[in-house]
């Protein structure tokens, strides 16, 4: 598929521990219907998630939903979804080229918002490309009653990104990488300009993760708004999971899993 990534969002989850119960749960689901719909093993992509050869965009959203309800939970109440477009890399500055469509901004804004209204996504992450400044507010303003306008390769937790931004009313969210600006203090402005303007703010793992856990105090400590950490079933995802988990039941503290 063209876009990157399609995750799960715990919504009814009340710890930490509830909530990976439920991650697990799904996946076992989403392992049973690629093996008996794409003869697929459990092999797992970059970030630990499942990569069937799916024909489109939308076969992979109803499997998602399908493996949610083969789980026992209840898309929208118990499990949202958010998706990752990654447009960058299959726009080639003028079309959007998504399975055999060559979309223009208009046409590319028209068939997320139309993902949106169709299925439980809570978060649109880089729903056009990077530089497509024009049409950002566009996005936004079409989809941000229902989902997150989540800038990644748009802001590259850089102030100066995050700030025309908000000049243009281009998001209403930042995914933070510390190491995509260079350094905590940089990061740490990049943040606090973002809750300034009251975005969320998604605390970002990235490619090439280790099992260092540092991310997951960086979360709780700043007050992250979510945190986006990878699949359960690699070794240096799951080190932020337990430490979560750790974190939960020494400090007591309450998390909430959504809040939109």
């Amino acid at each position: 598929i063209p876009v990157q990534d399609l995750l799960i969002i715990p919504l009814s989850a009340n710890t930490i521990d509830e909530a990976l119960q439920d991650a697990y749960s799904v996946y076992q689901s989403a392992t049973k219907i690629i093996k008996k719909e794409f003869g697929m093993r459990a092999l797992t992509a970059d970030e630990g998630g499942l990569a069937p050869e799916f024909d489109s965009v939308e076969q992979m959203l109803d499997s998602a939903i399908k493996a949610i309800i083969d789980s026992g939970l209840e898309p929208g109440k118990d499990i949202g979804l958010a998706m990752d477009v990654a447009s960058s890399r299959f726009y080639d500055g003028e079309k959007y080229h998504i399975g055999q469509q060559a979309l223009d901004s208009e046409a590319m804004i028209k068939l997320i918002d139309s993902w949106v209204k169709a299925y439980p996504i809570l978060s649109i992450e880089d729903g056009l490309a990077e530089d497509d400044w024009e049409y950002w507010p566009k996005l936004k303003n079409t989809i941000e009653d229902k989902s997150l306008v989540l800038g990644d390769d748009l802001l590259c937790t850089q102030v100066g990104r995050i700030q025309k931004a908000l000049d243009l009313n281009a998001a209403n969210a930042l995914l933070l990488k510390v190491n995509q600006c260079g350094s905590i203090t940089e990061a740490a402005e990049a943040y606090r300009l973002a809750k300034k303007s009251e975005w969320q703010v998604t605390v970002s793992a990235r490619s090439g993760e280790t099992e260092d856990d540092w991310l997951a105090d960086l979360a709780v400590g700043w007050n992250g708004n979510q945190i986006k950490i990878g699949s359960i079933t690699q070794s240096e995802r799951l080190a932020k999971y337990n430490r979560l988990l750790e974190i939960e039941s020494r400090d007591r503290l309450a998390f909430r899993f959504w809040n939109k």
